[in-house]
C-alpha cells in the first residue's frame, strides 16, 4: 500500500511538471521594468512568503526586486539600519511589498539574544513614509461572517504616524510631579503643565502629533474614498481629549469643507465625524460600504475587529499610501502568524497593482486581478486551509477531509491562475 501511494504521488508530481513545462512554453513573462522593494520577514511567514514568490510571482513576471532581509536576526545584526534602508528604498522605488515581521517583547529578546528590544519595523517605516494605512476585507462567499449584516466592505483608514507608537514612557518609583514641558526654539516663554503629582510608584507617558501629518491623513482618506466611491466617517474621543483629538476633528472638517465637499456631494457621498464609541456601535448595525478614518491606535485595534467580523483575521489586505498618491507599501495585514498567507498573497498583488498603475502596465494589472480571483475561487471551490475550514464548520468539527496543507493550497491556486492566464492571453 505504501509503495502504491508513493508511486501515485510520484506520478502526480511528474504529471504536474509536464503541465508546468507545457504552460511555460505558451506563457510570455510580463515585463515589469521599474523595481519594487521587497521586505522579507520572520519565522513561518518567511517560509510561506518564499513559496508564494517562487510559485505565484516569479514564474509569470520579469521583476526587478530590491531585496531587504527584515528578519529579527538581521535587524539585530545591523542595529535596525536595514529597516531604515528599506524605508528609503521604498521612497526610491515608489512601491514596497512587505512580509510579516516580529516586534520583539522581553521574551523574544531573550529567545533571540537581541542587543535590545527593537521597535516595530512597521511603525518605523510608517513614521518615515508618513502615510495612511488602508485595510480592507477579502470577501469570500462561503466564509460565514460573524456580523452577517455586513454586505459591503468596511475600509479602515489608519493614521500611521506618532501617537502611542512614538511615545516616551517613564516608570515612577517615588513621589514627585509629572509635567509636560514645551521649550520653544525661539527662546520665547516655556509652556508647562502639571499632569499628576505621584505619591508613590506608577507609570507616565508622553506622545505627540503634528498638523502636517494630520492634514496628510485627511487628504489621503478623502482622496481614497473618492476613488472607492465611499462616504467617510472619522472618529475621535474629542470630548475627553479636547485639544489633542479636537485638532484631528477640526482639520478633517476644514479640509472637507474647502477641498472635497462639492466633489462628495456630486457623487452622493458624505463625511461625518463621530465619537469612537458611537462609531463602534454604528458599524455593528450597518451593512458596511464606507471608509472609517481612525487615529493610529484606534485603527490598529479596529482593523482586527473588522477583519474578524468578515470571517477571519487572515482575510484582510493592508496598504500604506502616502499623500503624494505615488509612494505605496503593501504589507501582510498582521504580525507573525503562520496561517495568514492569503494576506501575504494579496500583499504581493496590491503592491504590484500599484506598480502597474504607476507604469500604466495593463498586463500586470490584469495578472494581479487574476491571481486574487484565483485565490478567492479556490476557497469558494472548497479547497482551503484548516483555519478557513474552521470558520465554516467550527474548529472542533473539522476533519482532515475538510482542508488541505499550505503547499497544496498554493499549488491549487497556481493551477487556477494558469487557467485564467491562458484564457486571457
Amino acid at each position: 500500500t505504501f509503495m502504491k501511494k508513493l508511486t501515485n504521488t510520484n506520478n502526480f508530481y511528474i504529471h504536474r511538471s509536464i503541465k508546468n513545462a507545457s504552460f511555460l512554453q505558451k506563457w510570455n513573462k510580463i515585463d515589469v521594468k521599474k523595481p519594487v522593494a521587497e521586505l522579507d520577514g520572520d519565522e513561518m511567514t518567511r517560509v510561506i512568503w518564499k513559496d508564494i514568490k517562487e510559485k505565484l510571482i516569479l514564474p509569470y513576471l520579469n521583476l526587478n526586486i530590491k531585496y531587504f532581509d527584515l528578519s529579527i536576526e538581521n535587524r539585530d545584526k545591523t542595529n535596525d539600519q536595514v529597516t531604515l534602508d528599506a524605508a528609503e528604498q521604498i521612497k526610491e522605488c515608489s512601491v514596497g511589498i512587505k512580509c510579516a515581521t516580529i516586534t520583539p517583547d522581553a521574551e523574544r529578546v531573550k529567545e533571540f539574544n537581541l542587543k535590545e528590544m527593537w521597535k516595530s519595523p512597521n511603525g518605523t517605516i510608517r513614521n518615515i513614509l508618513d502615510g495612511t494605512v488602508f485595510r480592507a476585507p477579502i470577501i469570500i462567499k462561503n466564509i460565514p461572517r460573524l456580523v452577517p449584516n455586513w454586505k459591503k466592505p468596511i475600509i479602515i483608514g489608519r493614521h500611521a504616524y506618532a501617537d502611542q507608537y512614538k511615545q516616551q514612557t517613564l516608570k515612577i518609583t517615588k513621589s514627585g510631579k509629572f509635567e509636560i514641558v514645551f521649550t520653544p526654539d525661539d527662546n520665547s516663554e516655556v509652556l508647562k503643565e502639571t499632569v499628576f503629582h505621584f505619591k508613590g510608584p506608577g507609570v507616565c507617558l508622553g506622545m505627540y502629533n503634528t498638523e502636517a501629518s494630520i492634514t496628510n491623513f485627511a487628504l489621503s482618506c478623502f482622496q481614497y474614498a473618492l476613488k472607492l466611491n465611499m462616504p467617510v466617517y472619522m472618529s475621535t474621543k474629542n470630548t475627553i481629549l479636547k485639544i489633542y483629538d479636537g485638532l484631528f476633528k477640526d482639520i478633517f472638517q476644514e479640509i472637507y469643507e474647502q477641498k472635497f465637499k462639492t466633489l462628495f456631494e456630486q457623487n452622493n457621498l458624505w463625511y461625518e465625524h463621530k465619537l469612537i464609541d458611537d462609531m463602534v456601535a454604528q458599524i455593528l448595525k450597518s451593512e458596511g460600504g464606507f471608509l472609517w478614518a481612525c487615529k493610529n491606535y484606534d485603527g490598529d485595534i479596529q482593523s482586527d475587529a473588522v477583519a474578524q467580523g468578515y470571517g477571519s483575521l487572515g482575510l484582510m489586505t493592508s496598504i500604506l499610501l502616502c499623500p503624494d498618491g505615488i509612494t505605496c507599501l503593501s504589507e501582510a495585514a498582521h504580525g507573525t502568524v503562520t496561517r495568514h498567507y492569503r494576506s501575504s498573497i494579496f500583499a504581493w498583488t496590491r503592491g504590484l497593482e500599484h506598480r502597474a498603475k504607476l507604469d500604466q502596465n495593463t498586463k500586470l494589472q490584469q495578472f494581479c486581478k487574476d491571481l486574487e480571483q484565483a485565490c478567492i475561487e479556490t476557497v469558494e471551490d472548497g479547497i482551503m486551509p484548516k483555519d478557513l475550514a474552521g470558520c465554516i464548520k467550527g474548529i472542533k468539527n473539522v476533519t482532515e477531509k475538510d482542508y488541505v496543507y499550505t503547499t497544496d493550497f498554493i499549488n491549487s491556486i497556481n493551477e487556477k491562475l494558469k487557467s485564467k492566464l491562458l484564457n486571457s492571453s
